[in-house]
């Protein structure tokens, strides 16, 4: 089976919702489900954060960084305490990445693995970035660009984890013959893990749309932090030229310096991030 039979294959399963997620997912699935209702009673969602062991470890830990733990305040060592600094929106997207990094956990190629790998460090990497874009740059929500960011890649996950029963998924295709296919999987991907519409159009975007001037959406937000972040996806697709004059104008709001000092921030958040969601 070549690229464009597997791709195929996969998509018009998805037409069907006949999608294969890991069991994992479930359970991380109804966490989100009972946190995108606002008025969700704290109590509870303390009670769904201690049932997933790993979601509790994740969410104090994450807690502790220096993305939530500014000027020196005592470190959390609670749920409680850690659902209360972070937020509802921060721990939806803590499920998210429970999600996200499911979708890998039963890969046994090598191969696989590896980009597996490489996709996650890319997804915090583009997460890490984002959230500091939205603050300085786009005027976006810092927290939804943070979540849109680590669902932004699911659908390349969900295909690394099919792609040991379709050998032929990840082969070269200079003409990108699977560009309809992928699309209807991300789609779908998006849709059944109950995505936010704002947030998976955005996602959905990324392929084919252009940077506003100046950048003011979350499309715009997720761009950005694609473009700019040294850390690549594995699975990215020959980058598409940009109109001309988008390079010189993004310099007009982003120099060089400020662009250093943002990539160093995002270094760091990056790599406090990734301790915290690997707990």
């Amino acid at each position: 089976m070549n690229k464009l039979e597997a791709y195929g294959h996969i998509a018009a399963m998805a037409i069907r919702g006949e999608l294969v997620f890991p069991t994992s997912v479930n359970a991380a699935l109804r966490v989100q489900l009972a946190l995108d209702d606002p008025e969700c009673p704290i109590d509870k969602a303390i009670s769904l954060v201690l049932a997933e062991p790993q979601l509790a470890a994740r969410t104090v830990a994450i807690s502790n960084s220096a993305m939530f733990n500014r000027a020196g305040a005592p470190l959390i060592t609670n749920v409680r305490g850690a659902i209360m600094r972070i937020g509802y929106q921060n721990l939806f997207a803590l499920a998210a990445a429970m999600v996200v990094r499911s979708f890998g956990s039963k890969i046994t190629d090598p191969e696989l693995r590896a980009k597996a790998e490489k996709l996650w460090d890319h997804t915090i990497a583009v997460a890490a970035l984002a959230r500091i874009i939205a603050r300085k740059v786009t005027g976006v929500n810092p927290d939804t660009a943070l979540f849109a960011s680590i669902v932004h890649e699911v659908s390349g996950f969900y295909l690394l984890s099919r792609a040991e029963e379709f050998p032929g998924l990840l082969e070269e295709d200079a003409e990108n013959w699977h560009a309809a296919s992928e699309e209807i999987i991300t789609r779908e991907v998006l849709r059944k893990l109950c995505i936010p519409e704002p947030v998976s159009e955005a996602i959905e975007n990324l392929r084919d749309g252009f940077l506003s001037i100046p950048p003011e959406t979350l499309f715009d937000t997720l761009l950005l932090a694609n473009l700019l972040t040294p850390v690549k996806s594995p699975l990215q697709e020959p980058q598409r030229d940009l109109p001309p004059h988008s390079e010189s104008a993004i310099e007009l709001f982003i120099d060089d310096e400020k662009l250093e000092s943002m990539l160093a921030e995002a270094k760091i958040h990056a790599i406090e991030m990734n301790a915290a969601l690997l707990v």
